[in-house]
C-alpha cells in the first residue's frame, strides 16, 4: 500500500513535470474527500502522507467556537464541550481524533489520478494567467470564439476572455471569427470559465487605443490625463505635452486626421474631442466645454462645482444633444458644471447677495448699507467677519477701528450662540445618525430642528425633502439616505 502511493506520486510527477509535493497534496485531498463520504459531507477531515515511507494517517477535526456560535456540528465544537475533552482548549484551535485510514484501493488509483490531474490543470491555468498579467498587456487582441447570452468569448493566445454584453459598444455586431480589441477590465480568479473580463466601453479603452496610434505617448512626450465616453457616440480626452515643441492636439489628430480616424473606426464611429489638460481647474473646464465659448466662470471649491456662464447663442452647443457635452466635460474634469446664461447668472448673483445681506443684517445687527459694504469688499460669511485679520478690515475706507472691532465682536458672539444652539440640538440626536458617512454636527443640528433625530427618521425622508430641509446638494442627500436605509435590505 505505502509502496503503491510512492510509485504513483513518482510516476505522476515525472509524467506531468510537476513537483512531488503538488502530487502529495492532491493525494491527501483525494483521500480526505473519500474519508468524508464515509462520515458526513460537512465533516472536516485531514490526511497526512509521510513523504518518505508513503504511510498515511487520517484525522477528524473540529474547530473550537464560542458556545453560542456553533453553526456546523459536524465540523465545529462549542468551547465548553471542547474543554471537557481538552482542558486547555482555546477558541479558533482545532481538536482532532485519529480515524482508521480507508483502504487506498477503495478510492482507486484512477480516481486519485483524476483529482491530481485537475489540480495540475488548475496550476497550469494559473501560471498562464500570471504570465499574461506580468506582461502588463492591458489592451487585449483576440478573435471571437463563440457568442452566448453573457457576451463574447474571446480567444487571446492561450487564454480565453469574456467580453460581457454590457461592455460591448452599442449597436456593434460581433460575429464568430471577428478580430476584436478590448481593454482588460478586471481579473476574476473565482470564475470557472474565462478569468479575464474585457471592456470596449470603458474610458481606459480610448486611452489605450491612442497609446497604440500615437508613439509620442510611449516616448513620454505626451500624456493622456483623463478620458470620458458616451460609448458609440462621443468621447473626450485631455492631453498634456511634456515637450513644448510638440503640439498635443495636432499630434493626437495625426496627418490629415489619420490617428484619430483609426481610433474612431475601432470605436464604431464614436467621435473623439481632444482638449488640452490644464492644472488650473477653470481653464480645464473651459477647454472641456469646447466648441462652446465661455463668458465667465465662478469656482466653488467647497462644493467642487463651477457656475459656467455662456451667452444664449452658445448655450445649446455647451449643453450638447441630450446634455451629452456638459456631462462628458463634467466626467472629464471631475467638477460639477452648472451651465447658465448671463441673465440666469445675474439673477443667481442677486439672490445670493440678498441672502448674504439678510444674514449680516440679522447676525451682526447692522443696517443695509453696512451689509452691502461688507459684501462689496468680498465678505460672504460670518466666520470671515470674525476671523479675517483686522488689518484687512481696517483697509475698508468707510469703516473706522471702533466699528471694525464692534463688527468682529458681534460676529464672534453670533458664532458662539450658534455653536451653543447646535450642541443643544445635538443632545436629542442619536449616535447612529451622527455616525453616518457624510454626516456632520451642523447638519445633524439642522435635522434635529426639523424633528429628524435618528437614522430611522432620516431613512423615512425622500431625497427632495432632505434637500429642502438642509439645502445640501442632491448627491450628498442621496448618499445619506441610501446609507440610512441600508439596514432595511440586510
Amino acid at each position: 500500500m505505502s509502496r503503491e502511493i510512492l510509485l504513483l506520486v513518482d510516476a505522476l510527477a515525472r509524467e506531468k513535470n510537476v513537483g512531488k509535493e503538488v502530487v502529495f497534496a492532491a493525494l491527501e485531498s483525494a483521500l480526505a474527500s473519500a474519508t468524508k463520504k464515509r462520515i458526513h459531507d460537512d465533516a472536516d477531515v485531514r490526511v497526512v502522507i509521510d513523504r518518505e515511507t508513503g504511510d498515511y494517517e487520517s484525522f477528524r477535526r473540529w474547530l473550537v467556537v464560542p458556545d453560542d456560535a456553533q453553526e456546523n456540528e459536524h465540523a465545529q465544537i462549542r468551547l465548553v464541550d471542547a474543554r471537557d475533552e481538552v482542558p486547555d482548549a482555546q477558541l479558533d484551535e482545532y481538536i482532532e481524533e485519529p480515524l482508521e485510514p480507508i483502504e487506498f484501493g477503495r478510492i482507486g488509483a484512477q480516481a486519485a489520478k483524476q483529482v491530481i490531474l485537475q489540480k495540475i490543470r488548475d496550476a497550469e491555468r494559473e501560471q498562464v494567467l500570471n504570465d499574461f498579467l506580468e506582461r502588463k498587456e492591458h489592451l487585449v487582441t483576440g478573435s471571437v470564439k463563440r457568442l452566448d447570452r453573457h457576451g463574447a468569448i474571446v480567444e487571446a493566445g492561450r487564454l480565453e476572455a469574456l467580453l460581457p454584453r454590457d461592455q460591448m459598444i452599442p449597436k456593434e455586431n460581433l460575429r464568430v471569427g471577428d478580430r476584436v480589441r478590448a481593454c482588460l477590465l478586471r481579473v476574476d480568479r473565482q470564475a470557472r470559465g474565462p478569468q479575464l473580463i474585457l471592456s470596449r466601453t470603458a474610458p481606459e479603452f480610448v486611452i489605450k487605443l491612442f497609446q497604440l496610434e500615437v508613439p509620442e505617448i510611449d516616448e513620454g512626450l505626451l500624456e493622456i490625463k483623463a478620458a470620458a465616453r458616451e460609448p458609440g457616440v462621443r468621447a473626450k480626452i485631455a492631453v498634456l505635452s511634456h515637450d513644448k515643441r510638440v503640439d498635443p492636439i495636432g499630434t493626437c489628430v495625426g496627418m490629415r486626421g489619420s490617428r484619430v480616424t483609426a481610433v474612431t473606426n475601432e470605436l464604431c464611429g464614436e467621435r473623439v474631442d481632444i482638449v488640452l489638460w490644464s492644472p488650473e481647474p477653470a481653464q480645464f473646464v473651459i477647454g472641456a466645454l469646447a466648441p462652446a465659448e465661455v463668458t465667465s466662470i465662478v469656482v466653488d471649491e467647497e462644493a467642487h462645482s463651477m457656475d459656467v456662464v455662456v451667452d444664449e447663442a452658445n448655450l445649446a452647443m455647451a449643453i450638447g444633444r441630450g446634455g451629452m457635452n456638459v456631462r462628458l466635460a463634467s466626467e472629464l474634469t471631475g467638477w460639477t458644471i452648472n451651465l447658465m446664461t448671463v441673465e440666469e447668472s445675474k439673477e443667481k448673483s442677486e439672490a445670493e447677495h440678498e441672502t448674504t445681506r439678510a444674514l449680516f443684517m440679522s447676525k451682526l445687527d447692522v443696517d443695509e448699507e453696512v451689509a452691502d459694504l461688507l459684501i462689496q469688499e468680498g465678505f460672504s460669511t460670518i466666520e470671515e467677519v470674525a476671523y479675517v485679520p483686522i488689518a484687512e478690515m481696517l483697509e475698508i475706507e468707510d469703516l473706522d477701528e471702533q466699528t471694525v472691532n464692534e463688527l468682529r465682536n458681534r460676529a464672534r458672539d453670533a458664532l458662539l450662540n450658534e455653536a451653543i444652539s447646535t450642541e443643544e440640538q445635538l443632545e436629542s440626536v442619536s449616535e447612529d445618525l451622527l455616525s453616518l458617512s457624510g454626516m456632520d454636527k451642523p447638519l445633524a443640528a439642522r435635522l434635529a430642528k426639523s424633528g429628524i433625530h435618528s437614522r430611522e427618521d432620516l431613512a423615512d425622508l425622500a431625497m427632495d425633502e432632505l434637500v429642502d430641509l438642509t439645502q445640501i446638494d442632491d448627491e450628498r442627500a442621496k448618499q445619506l439616505i441610501t446609507e440610512a436605509r441600508a439596514p432595511w435590505f440586510q
